[in-house]
């Protein structure tokens, strides 16, 4: 019997990274899921890995609520119900405050922030109907700590803690708990390609750049995809059945590197001497 034995789960941004991995690891755990996206032939290729039956293949837009409930619909008549619900779908383009166009900046907070918010509108009374469920959030450690030349992006993934944490407070009791990860650099794609600006312009490629940006870590890599899947499933399942409102973050230690700390180890010093 696995952690998620008949539970139905519907992720979004699940033809990629992380997504697809949330997808095969809970068919693993036993549930039914739903995977969604813009590209459909990801998605289908990621279902095609994956025992029959086990999972199906929706493609939408999540900034479009008719999209969205089209979304939650049929993960309801494909698993009967709809226990979980991943919000991981975002995009991350990068530029300051003064260089980003209006078109850009809401595209970002329409994806990353809108788009949760339509997902959890559509899916929320079908959990009300069913006795309650889990809402897991993929916000970053660019929603507690800034990024560089991002705003559009942190704005948005700071504005989901607190969108996810509002859900927590007013559904709480209808047994919807409302979950909160934040991964710092995990070698997807998208971020792989978020790299290769930064890695030119220090002379490599995305994989230097990444082991540049990370080697002051107390885990000092980047994670792989899959490596946040346990937290997924812990919040998934009924072992975290007290837990709402929380936000976790699986960052190699990101949060409690201090730049004074981190300037000292790159001229191989200690504090103090």
């Amino acid at each position: 019997m696995g952690k998620l034995n008949g539970k139905v789960a519907l992720i979004t941004g699940g033809g990629t990274g992380i997504g697809a991995e949330f997808a095969k690891r809970f068919v693993e755990e036993g549930a039914k899921v739903v995977i969604t996206g813009r590209r459909k032939e990801l998605l289908e290729e990621v279902v095609a890995g994956l025992p029959a039956g086990s999972a199906l293949a929706v493609s939408g837009d999540v900034s479009k609520l008719e999209d969205a409930q089209a979304m939650v619909d049929a993960t309801v008549k494909f698993g009967g119900k709809i226990d979980i619900l991943v919000n991981n779908a975002a995009v991350d383009p990068a530029a300051t405050a003064v260089d980003i166009t209006p078109e850009q900046w809401h595209k970002v907070l329409d994806i990353n922030l809108t788009g949760p918010l339509f997902m959890m509108k559509s899916a929320i009374p079908y959990m009300i109907k069913n006795g309650g469920g889990s809402i897991i959030n993929i916000s970053s450690l660019a929603g507690v700590r800034c990024i560089p030349a991002m705003p559009a992006y942190t704005a948005s993934k700071a504005g989901l803690i607190g969108l996810s944490q509002a859900i927590a407070l007013d559904y709480g009791r209808n047994n919807i708990r409302c979950n909160v990860i934040c991964p710092g650099a995990v070698a997807t794609e998208m971020l792989r390609h978020a790299m290769t600006g930064f890695g030119k312009a220090i002379g490599t490629d995305a994989d230097g750049a990444l082991a540049v940006l990370t080697k002051f870590l107390p885990i000092a890599r980047a994670a792989a995809s899959d490596e946040m899947n346990g937290a997924a499933v812990f919040l998934a399942s009924d072992e975290s059945s007290y837990m709402t409102g929380s936000v976790m973050t699986l960052d190699g230690g990101a949060c409690i590197v201090d730049p004074n700390g981190a300037a000292c180890a790159s001229a191989g010093a200690n504090w103090g001497e």
